[in-house]
């Protein structure tokens, strides 16, 4: 729970460093996390070794944005961040093939409770710090810089919440039931469209499955042929007016000038369409192409706002190329284990895995170094991808004579009669 919560980059940040730039108490506070995770790596080493294929991936993708120092514009922040996000992807291993079934969703559950309860809390008694001044002013961010990043986060919890009333393996449904209360509160609050879609695709994909499941075959299908015609009729009045559906959303045409990051960025991409700039360089105070992108668009932008186009800049068209397959591997994996694992996390992987590919079109939570987001995204991998061991074996009688006792074969009818003992000899 301490890594987790370290990871989401609640409280620590905006305390020690309310300007968002690094500072060396940051990268300290980091080093007890890094020790945690080595630790919780050493206990549980026989179940992470089994998922060796994510670990294979992982380590191609580190040995990628360690290998970008040779070009980066910025490489001192590429070493240290390489080494941050190598230590968050063995973690989300670590979290994939540790907490099996319902317990991670269980863990992540509390972690939003826990996390909803703090912001609630610095909302009403430390307003300077839990809402906005200045731009996005009155809106609550809680215990993060900024209301994005609460509704990224509680959009995981509530996840978590909808899938522990979903799993059959819960048995007690009060907290998980005040837990998604909470997180749904907090992502309105936010009055984040994103946060907001990605909430309703995640608890409506793990509500929909849990009511096909006890609805029966008729149901499901039903269900099916609806949700296949709201895609279809949704998907084609998006693409032919776009406008009029970011208009209902309550967005511009511009997506709040994210367009204009964008069209600015794959200029930048096309000058070095195979190496980036870097991992996490591009967007550095002394950058000078992100001081070109901030000119061109006429403000301070802080990220790309596109997980994709973001990992372009960093890594270029074979970092981005390595990433959507991992991804895709980790959807397949998630669709295959649906039938099997799904009734027991409550169906927690798909739900969340939608609403990740969602969330990464808007903010840039791809290969990131140290957010819960991907690293949730690689436990799915993780899962997906993790050798089950055998079954074991059925012990050996002590003595070889007992080994040719067996039970009575012959039982009889009537529950009530009684059953003698037949010695063996």
């Amino acid at each position: 729970m301490f890594v987790v919560i370290m990871l989401t980059g609640a409280f620590v940040g905006p305390v020690f460093a309310p300007t968002q730039a690094e500072t060396p108490i940051l990268r300290l506070i980091w080093l007890p996390v890094y020790v945690v995770i080595i630790g919780l790596l050493a206990m549980r080493a026989d179940k992470v070794i089994r998922a060796w294929p994510a670990l294979l991936m992982v380590l191609g993708l580190v040995l990628h944005a360690y290998a970008s120092r040779y070009w980066s514009i910025d490489v001192e922040t590429t070493l240290r961040r390489v080494l941050a996000m190598g230590m968050a992807s063995v973690f989300a291993v670590y979290l994939g093939v540790a907490f099996r079934g319902v317990h991670l969703s269980r863990l992540l559950m509390w972690m939003g409770l826990i996390l909803g309860i703090g912001s609630l809390v610095f909302v009403f008694a430390f307003p300077a710090i839990g809402v906005h001044h200045g731009d996005n002013d009155g809106l609550w961010r809680g215990l993060w810089y900024e209301k994005n990043q609460m509704g990224v986060i509680m959009v995981a919890g509530a996840a978590a919440s909808a899938a522990c009333l979903a799993s059959e393996q819960t048995r007690h449904r009060l907290m998980p039931s005040i837990a998604l209360l909470v997180t749904t509160l907090l992502v309105l609050a936010t009055q984040s469209k994103t946060s907001l879609l990605c909430l309703l695709l995640a608890v409506g994909l793990i509500a929909g499955l849990w009511a096909m499941r006890r609805g029966g075959a008729a149901f499901s299908v039903v269900a099916i042929w609806v949700g296949v015609v709201l895609i279809a009729t949704g998907s084609y009045v998006f693409i032919t007016e776009p406008a009029v559906v970011l208009k209902a959303l309550g967005k511009d045409p511009s997506l709040t000038g994210r367009t204009d990051i964008w069209v600015s960025l794959m200029h930048k991409v096309s000058v070095h369409p195979w190496t980036g700039y870097g991992y996490q360089a591009f967007w550095g105070r002394d950058s000078v192409p992100a001081m070109y992108v901030r000119a061109e668009t006429g403000w301070p932008v802080p990220s790309a706002h596109n997980g994709w186009i973001d990992l372009l800049v960093q890594l270029g068209w074979p970092g981005a190329i390595s990433v959507g397959l991992l991804v895709a591997i980790g959807f397949l994996g998630s669709v295959l284990r649906v039938r099997t694992d799904g009734p027991k996390e409550g169906w927690w992987a798909l739900g969340y895995f939608l609403a990740f590919l969602l969330l990464s079109l808007s903010e840039s939570v791809l290969l990131s170094h140290a957010n819960l987001p991907w690293v949730l995204m690689l436990a799915i991998v993780a899962r997906a991808t993790c050798f089950e061991p055998y079954p074991t074996r059925v012990p050996l009688a002590p003595a070889a004579r007992a080994a040719y006792q067996q039970r009575p074969r012959i039982a009889t009818h009537s529950a009530h009669a009684r059953q003698r003992a037949i010695p063996v000899r």
